[in-house]
């Protein structure tokens, strides 16, 4: 019962919210361009486990999570991919912000899919930051709305190593 009680306690504040109606398909299904103008197939990255986070270059909470996400991905390295998909429309200004900020993590421009993209894949308002955690099956198994932080990114690690 305590472990049920800190579990519900955890979701209060973590703002993580399990993703059971929300289907990967059209991620997977998505061609997004990188940061070279060039598109990419998203369905390459089927079968491994996913941080997908949706950023904008004007988003404080984007620019804020950055270094978690980087973090993240450095300790996981190997086991679970972060991506980043920016709801931009051209790839030169997003690969300056992309370095400047020292995104080391595959980065996509969404151009006119990223919102509605974003609203396939559960973000129905549109906002910003949005992330997406998908498991090596394409389960989806949470998601959040707003500024990632450690301790999400921790809550949703063992869940997406799960075999």
């Amino acid at each position: 019962m305590k472990k049920l009680f800190a579990l519900f306690i955890f979701g209060l504040f973590s703002g993580l919210t399990v993703a059971e109606e929300i289907s990967s398909i059209p991620l997977f299904a998505a061609t997004l361009n990188d940061l070279d103008d060039k598109p990419v197939a998203l369905e390459r990255y089927r079968g491994k486990p996913l941080v997908v986070n949706f950023w904008a270059r004007w988003c404080g909470p984007c620019r804020a999570e950055i270094p978690e996400l980087i973090k993240f991905r450095a300790t996981n390295k190997g086991k679970i991919e972060v991506l980043g998909i920016g709801i931009e429309d051209k790839a030169e200004p997003a690969r300056d912000f992309a370095k400047a900020y020292e995104m080391d993590y595959p980065v996509f421009i969404a151009k006119e899919k990223g919102i509605p993209l974003m609203q396939a894949l559960g973000n129905t308002k549109g906002g910003l930051p949005y992330t997406l955690f998908i498991d090596r099956n394409g389960n989806v198994t949470q998601k959040k709305m707003g500024l990632i932080r450690k301790v999400d990114l921790d809550a949703a690690q063992e869940a997406l190593l799960k075999k």
